[in-house]
C-alpha cells in the first residue's frame, strides 16, 4: 500500500511539471517592448557582433547584454531561439533554467538579451536533438556526427525591440 502511495503521488507530481511546462508556452504574438523572463532594459547592450571577440577576452564565458536579430526558434514551444552574428556563426539561446519561452514568431526580430554568454561543446546527440526540434528531414539529421564547438548564451531576460 506504501508503494502504491508513493508511486501515485511520483505520478501526480510529474504530470503537475508536464502541466507547469505547457503553460510557458507563449500563445501571444511577440511585440515590440514585450518582455520575456526578467527585466531587460535596452541601454548598455552590445551589438552581438562584438561578441565572438569580447568572449575570446573573457576565456569562453561572460555576463553580457546584447542585441541581435532572431533567426531560429524552437518550433514546439519557443523553449529555444539561434541569433545571427554573421553569415558563417549564430548564438544558440536557451532560457535561464527552462524557465520562460518565447512565442513562435519571434524569428525575424531584433531582440536585447542578458545573461551569459560562453562557447560550448555540443555533443552530436545534442545537435541531433535540436535538429529534430526545427523539423530538419532525417538524412540531414544523421548527417551530424562530430561534435561542433558554438556560441551559448543563457538568457535571463529577452526584450523584443521591432
Amino acid at each position: 500500500m506504501r508503494q502504491f502511495f508513493i508511486g501515485a503521488v511520483l505520478a501526480l507530481f510529474t504530470m503537475g511539471l508536464q502541466a507547469q511546462a505547457q503553460d510557458k508556452v507563449v500563445r501571444e504574438p511577440a511585440h515590440p517592448g514585450k518582455i520575456y523572463g526578467e527585466k531587460v532594459k535596452e541601454k548598455g547592450a552590445i551589438d552581438i557582433a562584438r561578441l565572438p571577440e569580447l568572449l575570446a577576452k573573457h576565456d569562453g564565458k561572460m555576463n553580457a547584454k546584447i542585441k541581435a536579430k532572431v533567426v531560429d526558434v524552437c518550433p514546439k514551444k519557443g523553449c529555444w531561439i539561434n541569433l545571427y552574428v554573421n553569415d558563417s556563426t549564430t548564438v544558440f539561446v536557451k532560457m535561464k533554467d527552462y524557465g520562460f519561452f518565447v512565442p513562435m514568431d519571434i524569428a525575424g526580430r531584433t531582440v536585447v538579451l542578458d545573461g551569459v554568454a560562453y562557447v560550448e561543446e555540443t555533443s552530436v546527440e545534442e545537435l541531433r536533438h535540436y535538429a529534430e526540434d526545427a523539423k530538419k528531414p532525417q538524412e540531414e539529421i544523421e548527417a551530424i556526427t562530430q561534435p561542433e564547438e558554438s556560441l551559448r548564451f543563457t538568457a535571463k531576460g529577452i526584450k523584443v525591440l521591432d
